[in-house]
């Protein structure tokens, strides 16, 4: 009982740290824009906002994969911007709640209106556009100089 009871508690351990790990170099994508607004505001950080089609439009991947999951975006963003994703999954499974979609669709009605994908908004704290682009093969550190030519 005693190996068991200390490997028990090692793999706890592990996977507390793992926790607490994800956590710390997680990104944080806000989950209502009201909050990300309110949080751009208190933060006084601009928003960046992302059309997606996540499980259908290619340059939206690539964009996710290249951009958003780098540690060096991961990094810039949690310190100097608020995140905020409208997704428009054709999947089923990947449907957010009906709420969700109708959000994401008044979102789209507002700042979407040609229906580009990927498109990235690039909005002050009160919501006004600064700028807008798209996916771009380039650098993580690279599109963070493209998103900050919109901010400055």
């Amino acid at each position: 009982m005693g190996k068991q009871s200390m490997l028990l508690k090692a793999l706890l351990s592990f996977m507390l740290i793992f926790i607490i790990v994800g956590i710390s170099f997680g990104q944080n994508w806000q989950t209502n824009f009201q909050a990300a607004q309110n949080k751009a505001k208190t933060d006084h950080k601009p928003i960046v906002l992302v059309f997606s089609g996540s499980d259908w439009c290619a340059p939206c991947m690539k964009l996710e994969q290249e951009i958003w999951n780098s540690d060096t975006f991961k990094s810039y963003s949690d310190a100097h911007l608020v995140l905020y994703k409208a997704d428009f999954p054709r999947k089923k499974k990947n449907q957010p709640d009906n709420e969700q979609l109708k959000k994401n669709k008044e979102l789209a009605e507002k700042y979407n209106s040609k229906g580009f994908f990927p498109l990235v908004v690039v909005l002050d704290e009160t919501g006004k556009v600064l700028g807008e682009t798209g996916y771009k093969k380039m650098t993580a550190d690279a599109y963070i100089k493209h998103l900050e030519s919109f901010i400055k």
